[in-house]
């Protein structure tokens, strides 16, 4: 539907109501039309409608036509609205006066009723030339902002993308340099052990091996990072036996989680006799991840549950579904918020007490998501937590 084009608007001010009237006649049909009797009313109205014209009376009781300009050219309400003087008086020195007040036209009595639209409509053509360039001045104005706010986004753009590949690079370099030694220490670590440790030493030797081990993951996985900031970061496919891998991971938390005496209860629903296809290293990876969040953040005695099981299957594709729940400490919903964000804690002081950087789960979601499933969260404070994951594979035989 389109919009009415919105009429000009006229203020008539007179002390003579058939003045009024007879300039209403005329005008009415083509404007919208106010009215004032006096000069006190013409400002009032002036200031309240801003019409695009106002004919003036000169000889009104109280306040003439030329304190009505006067005060109307004083307020910057009001002193750009064009003014035509109507009056009976013939001598220019009224025309000179009303002029040097600011008038732009006469009209005089008595009226004609095409000289009086001829008047007015001259002066409202100037008035509506004038809207319709600052209209264009404004509309080009907001164009150039808009055209400076878009290259200044460029350049924000470039210089954020600049700032992520520096990051990435610095991340990925000393990633790979930080892991050459910490493979160096491993190895030694590994060497010492063939020779034997002394029973002194056994614990000093435990701790010094678990935490090189927990530092080459935390190393490998800020290089997974970089690698997805760069866009090389890449799944690979391979046959594997689903149910062997799950062991495996399940295995090596069953001995962590009994350092603190806790339980680790499993439930592996049968598969139906197939190998599957997919990429074994960060599905193991992923669980890993998980079930040692798990141990890390239930108290000793605790308990720990694991389940796995085919939650559907589409032609060659089986999406599964594994959930790895504990009576820990909990997350409140507030920073459920920010557990899949890389670099971020759900809580400094876990950080301290429990050790992390906020990579881990994180970049477990980034890879959950490149299988095809994700990772959720049911979780409240002190009522432990409840991660699901899933992932699709490739089922190769039966």
């Amino acid at each position: 539907m389109i919009d009415e084009i919105k009429k000009n608007s006229v203020l008539v001010v007179d002390d003579e109501t058939a003045n009024i009237i007879a300039l209403t006649n005329i005008l009415s049909q083509a404007y919208d039309v106010y009215a004032a009797k006096n000069g006190l009313n013409a400002i009032t109205l002036a200031k309240e409608h801003l019409p695009d014209l106002i004919l003036l009376d000169v000889l009104m009781p109280d306040m003439d036509g030329y304190e009505v300009i006067a005060e109307l050219k004083n307020s910057e309400i009001t002193k750009e609205i064009p003014v035509i003087f109507i009056t009976g008086l013939s001598n220019t020195d009224a025309e000179r006066k009303g002029l040097a007040l600011g008038a732009a036209d006469y009209i005089a009595k008595p009226f004609s009723s095409d000289i009086v639209n001829l008047r007015v409509q001259h002066q409202l053509k100037i008035v509506n030339q004038i809207r319709a360039i600052e209209e264009r001045d404004e509309m080009e104005r907001k164009l150039k902002e808009i055209q400076e706010l878009k290259a200044d986004l460029v350049v924000a753009k470039e210089l954020a993308e600049h700032s992520s590949r520096a990051k990435s690079e610095f991340l990925s370099r000393m990633s790979h340099e930080m892991r050459t030694p910490m493979n160096a220490i491993i190895g030694m670590m590994h060497i010492i052990k063939m020779r034997g440790v002394p029973d002194n030493m056994k614990d000093y030797y435990s701790r010094m091996s678990d935490a090189s081990i927990q530092l080459l993951g935390l190393i490998d996985d800020v290089l997974d990072v970089s690698g997805m900031e760069y866009g090389v970061f890449k799944l690979s496919e391979a046959e594997f036996d689903l149910e062997e891998a799950l062991n495996e991971v399940l295995e090596t938390t069953r001995y962590n989680a009994s350092l603190k005496d806790q339980t680790l209860e499993s439930h592996i629903e049968p598969t139906p006799s197939a190998s599957y296809a997919g990429d074994v290293k960060r599905l193991k990876q992923i669980l890993a991840n998980l079930l040692a969040n798990a141990v890390k953040f239930t108290p000793e005695h605790g308990n720990i549950r694991f389940s796995s099981r085919i939650l559907r299957e589409e032609n060659e594709i089986v999406t599964i579904q594994m959930t790895v729940a504990d009576d820990g400490i909990g997350i409140s919903e507030e920073q459920q918020k920010g557990l899949f964000k890389i670099f971020e804690q759900v809580d400094g002081s876990d950080t301290r007490k429990h050790g992390g950087i906020g990579v881990g789960l994180a970049l477990a979601q980034r890879i959950a998501v490149m299988m095809g499933g994700g990772i959720s969260v049911e979780s409240e404070l002190d009522k432990g937590a409840t991660f699901t994951f899933t992932c699709d594979l490739r089922k190769v035989s039966s």
